[in-house]
């Protein structure tokens, strides 16, 4: 393997400032220790038991319960101990995990994002988002993870797949480390990933077309009319149904991801977890040059109010998502579009 500086040696290096900035170092350094763990785990695929078995009950905040899920939930709880965390936030828990009453950050997880394609061998990931525990009141506390998400001091996620690669922002880019499975150590393989502004790539759940909101609807179907419409080029459609492998394709080589709410219902309010998935997502984005917004505002100045709080989410090439933006909070979106392309169509009176 080239010569290239080890996840641990990147931090140290960028820890070189506040003592608060060495606290996050070891957090984010333990953090992918379990993930490399993880890894092997989901390597080692049937033979390491049912992982994509549904647990009985499910949880009692949501979507199902996957064996992979609490396993990963429980390796990321042991894995932060003795670190600098004063507690924890998972999708797996209603309530946060007190580690430390004395830590100064607090950490929030998703611990297997899209579990349920673990047994048809597609990528998943788990998410992480770090922020400063409050100097007054219990840190151990859901209200003390009720901050926006422009308040991370760190973020990141880890993506299983061919390769496993570790993809992290601490404020200062957003960089890539990839595992080097013979020494279950992460390297930086690409710094300062930079997601291009423009992009004929975009990533939604075409099936329900018909609970959209106007403004997406429309998006869509343009993009669909492809150089004969309004757009006038071509763009191609992706869906994985694991949100860290969309993220991770949109900062390889662009694109934009729709995940947005609906009029089913439980959907109005999207589908995704504000804390946990779509502000370290956002930040990650952001940090390399894109956007990420609920259609209505940005992700990273949205104020949480509960813990699990679901939220629409799109992201990735800047243009595309200010398009968006534009379609959601003009009343009439479809003044930007050519006329032969308005709500009358060509042939009516």
């Amino acid at each position: 393997m080239r010569s290239v500086p080890t996840l641990a040696q990147h931090l140290s290096t960028w820890a070189q400032g506040p003592a608060q900035d060495a606290a996050v170092a070891d957090t984010v350094i333990a953090l992918a220790k379990v993930c490399a763990s993880i890894s092997q785990l989901i390597g080692a695929g049937a033979l390491a038991g049912s992982l994509g078995a549904t647990i009985n009950g499910g949880r009692a905040i949501g979507d199902p319960q996957k064996e992979l899920n609490v396993r990963a939930h429980d390796m990321l709880v042991e894995g932060l101990r003795g670190t600098p965390v004063a507690a924890l936030a998972s999708e797996e828990m209603e309530e946060p995990i007190e580690l430390d009453p004395r830590g100064q950050l607090l950490v929030a997880i998703d611990p297997l994002d899209g579990s349920s394609n673990i047994d048809t061998n597609v990528s998943v990931g788990t998410i992480f988002s770090v922020l400063r525990a409050p100097n007054e009141g219990s840190r151990s506390d859901a209200d003390a993870f009720l901050q926006p998400g422009a308040r991370q001091v760190a973020a990141g996620y880890a993506i299983y797949g061919p390769q496993t690669a570790f993809v992290l922002t601490v404020g200062a880019g957003t960089h890539v480390f990839t595992l080097d499975r013979s020494s279950a150590t992460f390297h930086l393989t690409a710094q300062h990933v930079n997601v291009p502004p423009t992009t004929q790539e975009f990533a939604i759940n075409a099936s329900n077309h018909r609970y959209w909101d106007e403004p997406i609807r429309i998006y869509v179907d343009d993009c669909l009319k492809g150089a004969e419409g309004p757009r006038g080029t071509d763009f191609n459609m992706r869906w994985i149904a694991s949100m860290v492998a969309e993220a991770h394709r949109v900062l390889s080589r662009g694109g934009i991801y729709l995940s947005p709410g609906d009029v089913r219902n439980g959907y109005r309010q999207g589908r995704l977890r504000l804390i946990y998935e779509a502000t370290p997502i956002a930040w990650l984005i952001e940090q390399a040059g894109g956007a990420a917004s609920t259609g209505h505002r940005r992700i990273l100045d949205v104020q949480p109010r509960s813990l699990h709080q679901r939220i629409p989410l799109l992201f990735g090439s800047r243009e595309e998502v200010a398009r968006l933006d534009r379609y959601h909070l003009d009343p009439h979106p479809i003044g930007e579009r050519s006329p032969l392309f308005g709500r009358r169509g060509l042939f009516r009176s």
